[in-house]
């Protein structure tokens, strides 16, 4: 009897997670996924600076925890901060760092809220480039 609720409960949660990668179903169960971060970055809002990756991450770090951003998700392979805008804004938004070459950096802010990413690029560039409010 138990093997049949064994199999009955791992038929369920196989055909809940659908066509997604056992892993994306865990993150999206847990609020961590950051699959709507990576699809958004086709509408991403991008900039270049001639600033060196690691001083552009040490920047943008700065600002995130001066503004009470919470980061949820890191990814160092895919150049990715995910974070949400405070504790209690859970809205998503994710920096993504590419490096173009040794003195050159280009950063992708990808939200699906237009309204965040807007103001969240704003900030983010403005820290980078060393600007004050």
């Amino acid at each position: 009897m138990k093997w049949i609720k064994y199999c009955s409960a791992l038929f369920l949660a196989v055909a809940l997670i659908g066509c997604v990668r056992i892993t994306d179903g865990i993150k999206c169960v847990a609020g961590v996924s950051t699959t709507v971060l990576e699809t958004g970055r086709k509408s991403a809002i991008r900039k270049i600076f001639n600033i060196d990756y690691a001083t552009c991450d040490k920047k943008v770090r700065e600002m995130l925890k001066n503004t009470g951003s919470y980061i949820y998700a890191e990814d160092k392979a895919k150049g990715l901060i995910a974070f949400y805008v405070s504790t209690s804004d859970t809205t998503p938004v994710g920096i993504f760092f590419i490096q173009i070459d040794a003195v050159t950096t280009e950063l992708e802010i990808s939200s699906p809220s237009t309204n965040a990413k807007e103001v969240i690029s704003k900030k983010i560039f403005d820290a980078v480039e060393g600007k004050k409010d």
